[in-house]
């Protein structure tokens, strides 16, 4: 991983959190793009509402973010949910805006040129491709949505598509893989700037495919307007957002317009998993032009299955079946949960036109997924674990997974993230007090929310003697369930998986689950 200072000058980011994340806010032209684009290259005429001043001046950059405005830039005012980008487009022309994109009307008096329009993210996703002089044209991109196992796949899915001198281009939750370096990532699926500066990077980083997660938020947001996807996958659909899409039916409708050209683009191939409820729907609603290519665990009618599996407790072991024929796959990840998203990717891989036995016998050198049923080595007589489950159904397939091969007790530290979706919080209760011998209620990232307030929505409905704790301090939690826990035992700290942060109402801090379990352990004088 490189220094962040080190980052071409292509790329204009913002200020490094204690996240370790990066918070994109705008993009400055490198080498001759600083005078190859004026307005009127860039924006077409059909973008327009209404336009005041002329098209003449270049742009030196676009930017999203008021503050990080500099002379040249081309000003995105977005109306989002906590700000709004025109409260603050007289603070981008103090800075040196040259342009102002609005969907509201032009003030009366303003001294840049000022372009209204219908949509601005639509219209921030067009002017960013043309930008970027298209770099999707020149890739091979995968695009993979589902509420779990999107970075599971994508992961699996980049180690196989690897070659030596071919790096495969990945953004997701965990990192930006650009082809020459890599960043740790702030969003699962970045803004339509970002989208395409990294696709720039792919593209001059010597990458022939790309590998994107497509969050709902993501497609609905209109963050990969424009993009040119090969390939489009289905993983699931299980409760999550509902604080945002307000009903199932809106996020899979967020979702399935992934496949249908919500996008401004459809993929020239759909994978579909047949053993989602929703696949049948989904199925009927691909566009004709869309091919579709199925698979499954469970359903002898997908056009990639399985036979002969067995569940063992660090992998899995089963026949695929393929047009291309049988390969007896060793899979490194445990869970019939990682067998679907690992058939995923393998179902990708066959509608890329790759040979699935030769990319499957790099399987032997995939090392796993960072805080997805991650093992923490500690001299502690349980085995530990840190995922990333932090819905009912992913919570759910975690434990019992564990639960199938621990011969002891299962113990779970869990939290509900706050300022989310409330409506979740006893059904997570409720599916981990199914599966776990005793669990430990406590503080995920409780951001601008109280957590006497998330506490007791965990608790609606619970009995008086029912089998969990909830303590506010993670760290104390995950201490407490250490001194409980035996040799035969196993613990799951759940919710956080990968993150090295805690986010808080004012601030945010470090707290690696892994990390705290390690220091627990060696508090207990075990190390």
């Amino acid at each position: 991983m490189i220094g962040f200072s080190n980052l071409q000058n292509s790329l204009c980011w913002g200020p490094l959190s204690m996240t370790m994340g990066l918070m994109a806010s705008g993009h400055v032209a490198h080498g001759d793009f600083q005078s190859a684009y004026t307005l009127k290259k860039l924006f077409k005429k059909n973008e327009f509402i209404r336009i005041v001043g002329d098209l003449k001046s270049p742009v030196r950059c676009l930017i999203t973010d008021s503050k990080r405005v500099i002379p040249g830039a081309v000003f995105f005012a977005i109306e989002g949910s906590s700000a709004d980008g025109n409260n603050f487009i007289e603070e981008a022309i103090d800075r040196g805006a040259i342009a102002i994109v609005s969907s509201q009307n032009a003030p009366r008096f303003c001294p840049v040129t000022y372009l209204q329009v219908s949509d601005v993210r639509e219209t921030l996703a067009k002017v960013a491709r043309i930008f970027y002089n298209a770099p999707d044209d020149a890739l091979r991109l995968v695009g993979i949505t589902g509420t779990n196992g999107k970075t599971t796949t994508s992961m699996l899915l980049q180690a196989l598509l690897k070659e030596e001198e071919s790096p495969v281009g990945l953004i997701g939750t965990v990192r930006y893989d650009l082809g020459q370096r890599s960043l740790p990532s702030y969003r699962t699926t970045p803004g339509a700037l970002d989208i395409f500066a990294m696709l720039d990077q792919m593209r001059s980083g010597g990458c022939e495919f790309g590998v994107l997660e497509a969050s709902s938020h993501g497609i609905e947001q209109k963050r990969l307007h424009g993009v040119q996807f090969e390939v489009a996958a289905f993983l699931n659909l299980t409760q999550d957002h509902m604080d945002y899409h307000g009903s199932m039916e809106a996020y899979f409708e967020a979702k399935s317009g992934f496949f249908k050209g919500s996008t401004g683009k459809l993929p020239k191939v759909a994978v579909i998993n047949l053993d989602d409820e929703r696949s049948e729907a989904l199925l009927k609603e691909i566009p004709s032009k869309v091919k579709p290519i199925t698979f499954s665990v469970n359903h002898q009618e997908a056009l990639l299955r399985i036979e002969n599996l067995v569940l063992l407790p660090d992998s899995s072991t089963f026949d695929l079946i393929s047009p291309q024929g049988r390969v007896a796959v060793n899979l490194p990840l445990p869970g019939l949960y990682n067998v679907s998203n690992a058939l995923g990717a393998f179902a990708i891989l066959y509608s890329l036109g790759k040979d699935l036995a030769k990319c499957l016998g790099k399987l032997n050198q995939f090392k796993g997924i960072p805080g997805r049923m991650q093992k923490v080595e500690t001299p502690h007589p349980a085995n530990c674990f840190v995922d990333y489950a932090h819905t009912e159904d992913a919570l759910r397939k975690a434990i019992h997974m564990l639960r199938s091969v621990t011969t002891g007790k299962v113990y779970v530290v869990f939290g509900c993230g706050g300022d989310r979706d409330r409506s979740k919080r006893p059904k997570m209760v409720q599916a981990v007090l199914e599966e776990a011998h005793f669990a430990w209620g406590t503080a995920d990232n409780p951001r601008g929310e109280s957590l006497t307030q998330i506490f007791t929505d965990m608790k609606e409905g619970l009995p008086f003697e029912a089998p969990i704790a909830f303590v506010e301090d993670r760290k104390e939690a995950i201490a407490q369930a250490l001194k409980v826990a035996k040799a035969g035992d196993a613990i799951l700290v759940a919710g956080k998986g990968h993150e090295a942060y805690q986010e808080f109402e004012d601030n945010i801090i470090p707290f690696d689950d892994a990390q705290v379990i390690q220091n627990c352990v060696t508090e207990m004088g075990l190390a």
